[in-house]
């Protein structure tokens, strides 16, 4: 990054900007390689003016968020890598929806719905990540979707300029939205009803529950690894496949759930794209069934 950059982002955020830092510590699945910069804006303008400074020195924007579902290449990602974890106002609106910063935890919003007796939201709890991930891969379970609870979501563009767009507005499809080009999730809110608190806890419990019993939470994983095809599951296609347990170096097809890869520990991310290519390939051969990334890949091959 040029000198001139690096002194326009130190300028905009301080210490909540820093450089070369390895990603490994802010992905579930701890792997990556460095990022060129890595900014935490505490508020929303300290996020308006890094965004203006990524723009006057166009420096590509990354935004990470709680670094689920997201697997970074070995060498890293240029420009600026975007957290918002800082960004956790909850609050109600005159309207009754729940309004959540893109910062806000899963764990987070879960546990404001419990204490506050609001049902809605019961199905998400124990998809990780923060609430700006949720928007922008409408996050789910087969069930139901971000889609089918979020109202309206606020967005900064690459200048810095905020605006409110309805649900209809944001394209949503299953594990993606249509964001505007260089827009950055800043808040959503979401249609939530009043009810006992202890219903609503049942519900949380109910959903946790499920999670606990498929799927590998002792080990690091960046979530489903594939999309599921129309009419049945990835995970079913890639045990058929004969690959639960396969490993390359540290990463592994879970034995529990064949659409999760885990970090047996020592993984690097050309391991997990490796085991991602013969998933596809083996199930493609096989099955004759192309299967289609959910998790998101970003950054450079190493050196």
């Amino acid at each position: 990054m040029a000198p001139e950059a690096r002194a326009a982002l130190v300028s905009a955020l301080g210490d909540a900007v820093r450089f070369d830092v390895p990603l490994s510590r802010f992905t579930s699945l701890r792997v990556g390689g460095a990022a060129d910069a890595l900014a935490a804006p505490p508020d929303r303008a300290a996020l308006r003016r890094c965004l203006r400074a990524c723009a006057e020195h166009r420096l590509p924007v990354t935004v990470l968020g709680g670094g689920f579902n997201t697997l970074v290449r070995d060498g890293g990602i240029e420009g600026v890598v975007l957290r918002l974890q800082p960004l956790r106002a909850l609050r109600r609106d005159p309207q009754g929806n729940l309004v959540a910063e893109a910062g806000v935890s899963h764990a987070t919003m879960t546990r404001h719905c419990v204490e506050q007796g609001l049902a809605g939201l019961e199905f998400a709890a124990g998809i990780p990540g923060s609430v700006g991930g949720w928007v922008a891969m409408n996050a789910g379970v087969p069930e139901r979707e971000v889609k089918d609870v979020v109202r309206a979501v606020e967005v900064m563009d690459a200048e810095g300029a905020s605006r409110c767009l309805p649900a209809e507005a944001l394209g949503f499809a299953y594990r993606r939205s249509r964001l505007p080009e260089g827009a950055v999730v800043v808040a959503a809110a979401f249609r939530v009803h009043e009810s006992a608190r202890e219903k609503v806890q049942g519900e949380v419990d109910r959903h946790l529950a499920k999670r606990a019993r498929s799927q590998p939470l002792d080990v690091p994983s960046c979530g489903s690894v594939f999309k599921n095809p129309p009419g049945d599951f990835a995970g079913r296609l890639i045990e058929a496949a004969g690959l639960k347990g396969e490993r390359v170096g540290g990463a592994e097809i879970s034995e529990v759930h064949a659409n999760f890869i885990v970090n047996r520990g020592g993984a690097t991310a050309r391991d997990v794209l490796t085991l991602i290519d013969e998933a596809r390939r083996r199930v493609r051969e096989r099955m004759g069934v192309e299967l289609e990334p959910e998790v998101r890949i970003v950054g450079r091959e190493a050196a």
